[in-house]
């Protein structure tokens, strides 16, 4: 399975074609449908599509029995405005493709392109291009699709781009490799006054003000310590947009961070036990509800030799590296096969993920397509 070089213009040109035409959380319809047109002239033998949404699984069988296999793309871009001013910049305002799910994409479909040119010997490969991964909602959507199950593989592969790491080389380890979070939605409801007599109502005014650095000083131990601990306010907002208007509404998100599942548990009880705290100190009701939860990741120890095996072979320069602090949601597939996600670099000096300028290394895409291509081979024959 050896890309040529029209391979590579015609993945190139199709990444910076999604690039163009971003599509959030849960409203990835059109970009499932470009997978499905792209990849139909490599006559898989199966397509399911709407998938946890709008998720799309593309089925390339072997001729004996065999495992199946998962190689794991997103479809989600995020709700940020692109600043940078590459020619295939965002064509939709306030969403963009910063974190390189295009790109992952364009790999999973080299990976198909060369499945469709080469059948596996036996068992089958299995193409997912998932939804929802920057909410957290995705994979635990495709899990719980009851079709999933005709699909249910033994391993699962996944990659994502990594700026920091030098272009092309590559970061792999066993256990933990992203921190488990959650959005935690805090809101405090008085009672609302004239501005002019504040005393006569119940404002969240100070209860939010006290609120915001208590949360943030929930932060412990260093990171990666087992004990690690991180709550970032990323959203605040009390009353209405008046002058005339003493508030009686208050809003805080903030995200809670973990090393792993259990110490989040505790994380958000000791969370919530201030907001009670504050809350019943003012005179305040409250109500809390969380949003956007990823448990922990963990790479099977098995599943990470094999994609060592492949980077070995494929000449392609690899380190341990250590845990991230970033969550994906792509750990809820290790419930179902053994499973296995590597850090692509994306070049020491490229802006972050998420960043308004970021965009994905064209580069990358052989690199990825060809470690995929042979740990298929591998297992698939």
């Amino acid at each position: 399975m050896v890309l040529s070089n029209q391979d590579i213009a015609d993945l190139v040109a199709w990444r910076r074609k999604l690039h163009a035409m971003p599509e959030i959380s849960g409203e990835e319809r059109e970009t499932a449908r470009e997978v499905q047109q792209f990849l139909s002239h490599t006559g898989p033998d199966r397509v399911l599509t709407g998938l946890g949404g709008e998720g799309v699984a593309v089925v390339y069988n072997g001729a004996e029995a065999g495992p199946t296999v998962m190689f794991r793309a997103e479809l989600d871009a995020l709700p940020i405005e692109e600043l940078g001013d590459v020619p295939h910049k965002s064509g939709i305002a306030g969403k963009a493709h910063l974190c390189g799910h295009d790109g992952h994409m364009a790999i999973l479909a080299a990976l198909g392109r060369g499945l469709g040119r080469e059948r596996p010997q036996r068992g089958r490969a299995v193409l997912m291009f998932q939804p929802a991964e920057e909410n957290g909602a995705g994979a635990a959507a495709v899990l719980a699709d009851p079709r999933f199950a005709e699909i249910k593989p033994e391993y699962v592969f996944s990659l994502h781009n990594m700026p920091g790491i030098a272009l092309g080389h590559v970061e792999l380890r066993e256990g933990l490799v992203n921190c488990a979070s959650r959005g935690m939605k805090i809101v405090l409801t008085g009672k609302t006054a004239h501005a002019s007599m504040p005393e006569t109502g119940v404002s969240p005014v100070p209860a939010v003000a006290a609120l915001m650095p208590r949360l943030t000083a929930l932060a412990q131990g260093v990171f990666p310590s087992e004990d690690f601990a991180m709550a970032t306010v990323t959203h605040c907002t009390v009353g209405e947009a008046a002058f005339g208007i003493a508030p009686a509404h208050g809003e805080i998100w903030v995200t809670l961070r973990s090393m792993a599942d259990a110490g989040m548990l505790q994380l958000c009880a000791r969370a919530e036990a201030l907001v009670r705290e504050a809350a019943d100190g003012a005179g305040l009701t409250s109500e809390i509800s969380y949003h956007d939860i990823f448990d922990h990741c963990d790479n099977d120890p098995e599943a990470v030799a094999l994609l060592r095996q492949a980077l070995d072979a494929e000449a392609v320069r690899h380190a341990p590296g250590r845990p991230l602090r970033a969550s994906e949601d792509f750990g809820r597939f290790g419930a179902v096969g053994k499973s296995a996600m590597f850090f692509l670099g994306a070049g020491v000096d490229h802006p972050s993920v998420h960043n308004p300028d970021y965009d994905f290394p064209d580069d990358l895409i052989p690199i990825g397509a060809k470690v995929f291509m042979r740990t298929a081979r591998d297992l698939l024959g």
